[in-house]
């Protein structure tokens, strides 16, 4: 895979997973997934190959008798905003409405850049049914349905989280993790029990990202690759001093929307008088918010008697919040896994992920079910692809 740019990587053994049984595992299944709840719209190509092909192959674990995903092309785009402004729904759609086809070209062509008709291997599309904002959702649904029909394929339909949740499984190798699902719509802390992943704790108001972005917006940060990576570089600069702010765990359930006005207020008194720096505002924001997130990762660890934490979503790329995760649950005996920008934010390739695990185990979208909704909870989903094992207490 030489001159590829966008999928890297190299196939991931299933083992690790710990799934269910593939029926009929002795086939190649090919899909492509297509991604675009928020502000991002990508396209990826995506490839399960059998224990038999990988044996083979110096390549993957097919010598231990289990097949391997491979991303084969994952290109995205990303619609900024105008400074001091937020991504809005109808801007948001026209920008994906106006990439999506050359991403669909461009994902095939690099997952198979010699032949004329690469499309001929999909045997599905998989597409983001939601949760995620309704202009931008409905703008892949209609692409993913055209493709459907052009090509005689099936339609999956995936929950965006649980899209992040199987690519980070199967990234890091993660079997059984608790996980964290920190983005600009969601925050949620997740575990597995009985083909569901279940919400122990949440935020009650916005999300971790919206709050960030928020934040980014008044103190004047660009949007540019995105607000919440521009206050974690501020964040990191040289002598920035911790203050105080609201710490609000309610339960398992975190509140950022009171923490954001006390933050704003400060910025607005303190910024013009220069007795407080950008620095200090981001450093001191990410600290609290992120120790939120640990205290609750850490509870639900204790109360499942697991010792992995998976990250996911665009948040979990910020390396700070690894470091105070990656502690917590270095004190715990646990191992922490986490990836980088490329699976965390919002990709073609978590929805080809979840939707072939779906598929590989006899779940498709009917044409006249393949509507988007803007809320559909994690544990709406039944994970038919793993064991109906029930959880129990350590």
């Amino acid at each position: 895979k030489m001159g590829t740019t966008t999928a890297p990587d190299g196939p991931c053994s299933i083992i690790p997973l710990h799934n269910l049984p593939i029926p009929n595992n002795d086939k190649e299944v090919v899909v492509l997934g297509i991604e675009g709840s928020a502000n991002k719209v990508g396209v990826a190509v995506l490839r399960y190959a059998p224990p038999s092909t990988t044996n083979n192959e110096d390549e993957g674990d097919g010598v231990t008798g289990g097949g391997t995903y491979e991303t084969l092309s994952n290109p995205r785009k990303t619609y900024i905003a105008p400074l001091g402004h937020g991504f809005l729904p109808k801007e948001t759609s026209w920008h994906h409405q106006n990439h999506i086809v050359a991403l669909v070209r461009s994902a095939l062509n690099e997952a198979y850049p010699d032949e004329t008709s690469p499309e001929k291997h999909l045997c599905a599309i998989c597409y983001t049914k939601g949760p995620g904002m309704g202009g931008p959702l409905k703008s892949c649904a209609i692409a993913a349905r055209t493709l459907s029909l052009m090509f005689e394929i099936p339609l999956v339909g995936v929950n965006h989280c649980v899209g992040h949740i199987e690519m980070g499984r199967v990234a890091t190798g993660a079997c059984d993790p608790v996980v964290l699902y920190v983005s600009g719509g969601n925050t949620q802390v997740i575990a597995y029990s009985d083909q569901r992943y279940r919400i122990f704790g949440e935020t009650i108001d916005m999300a971790i990202g919206n709050c960030l972005d928020r934040f980014a917006r008044v103190i004047g940060l660009s949007n540019d690759p995105s607000p919440g990576y521009n206050i974690e570089q501020e964040a990191k600069k040289e002598g920035a001093k911790f203050i105080e702010l609201p710490y609000v765990v309610k339960g398992m359930d975190v509140s950022f929307s009171g923490i954001l006005t006390h933050v704003e207020q400060e910025a607005k008194k303190h910024l013009i008088k220069g007795t407080l720096t950008k620095a200090d505002l981001c450093y001191s924001l990410q600290e609290t918010l992120f120790a939120m997130l640990v205290e609750i990762t850490e509870r639900a660890m204790a109360h499942c008697g697991q010792n992995q934490v998976l990250i996911v979503g665009g948040v979990g790329c910020n390396k700070r919040l690894q470091e105070m995760m990656a502690d917590m649950v270095k004190s715990r005996g646990g191992t922490l896994c986490a990836m980088d920008h490329r699976y965390c934010i919002d990709n073609g390739a978590m929805i080809a992920q979840a939707g072939i695990m779906a598929f590989q185990h006899g779940v498709t979208t009917k044409l006249e079910d393949s509507w988007c909704t803007q809320r559909f909870r994690t544990d709406q989903v039944k994970t038919v692809w793993r064991p109906a094992s029930a959880w129990k207490h350590t």
